[in-house]
């Protein structure tokens, strides 16, 4: 069994979340032979040297499931992907690129966070541009962490302000991105997070089935997708 999560977006704001992502480590996680985490375990990522206090039982807790037997791969999303060495270290995760292609069950399976797919979003992907551009790191690394706080909750006010104004189907993933995408990776399957919206699709690529595994996030309640060898499925699971 090997899970699948993201969009946690784990924040001191709600802390029953965090409390759901704990429990579901120490339970499930550990008698899986793998977790993913396919972006956005956190809210806000200020850098390897600037953990907030409400993300010191995550690391804990990230490193007691490694050291349980289970690898943890954590992929950086938009909203943490200043997740570097330091963290990997301190939680025992191995870090992702931005894509990685493993063998699920036999199966070549690409794994993304999702916003690289949203190419309908023009305003989105510059911004993207703009923040994974390593001269705009260094500088925000630069900054004292109160700045690079205040920074954070300014651009997550923005982002949801002008998610309001978007019209769904912007939000959503490009159908021809997700084909380059897996023609460019050379896979027929592919697994990933970002738009919120869980779901199993099947895809036309070059008048073959392809599938494409939609992750859900953590808002209200828990979301995973659970594949063994003989198939995937999506769970949801509450607080109680």
């Amino acid at each position: 069994m090997i899970l699948f999560v993201s969009d946690l977006h784990l924040c001191a704001e709600r802390p029953a979340i965090t409390g759901l992502f704990l429990r579901f480590l120490h339970e499930r996680a550990t008698r899986a032979e793998a977790l993913y985490i396919l972006g956005d375990l956190f809210e806000a990522w200020l850098g390897d040297d600037c953990v907030l206090p409400e993300h010191e039982d995550v690391l804990d807790a990230l490193a007691a499931t490694v050291t349980a037997g289970t690898p943890v791969y954590v992929m950086p999303g938009n909203r943490d992907f200043l997740l570097g060495d330091a963290f990997a270290q301190r939680s025992g995760c191995r870090l992702l690129g931005d894509a990685a292609v493993i063998d699920l069950y036999g199966t070549p399976t690409l794994l993304l966070h999702g916003d690289t797919l949203c190419t309908d979003d023009l305003p989105y992907q510059q911004m993207r541009k703009q923040l994974r551009d390593p001269r705009w790191i260094t500088q925000f690394l630069g900054k004292a962490p109160e700045e690079r706080l205040a920074f954070a909750r300014e651009l997550r006010a923005v982002s949801e302000e002008a998610t309001g104004g978007k019209a769904a189907e912007v939000m959503d993933v490009n159908q021809e991105a997700v084909r380059d995408s897996l023609r460019a990776h050379k896979t027929q399957h592919m697994i990933h997070g970002h738009t919120h919206r869980p779901s199993h699709h099947t895809v036309d690529l070059d008048g073959k089935r392809a599938e494409r595994w939609v992750l859900g996030d953590w808002y209200a309640a828990g979301s995973v997708l659970v594949c063994e060898a003989q198939g995937c499925r999506l769970e949801r699971f509450g607080l109680d």
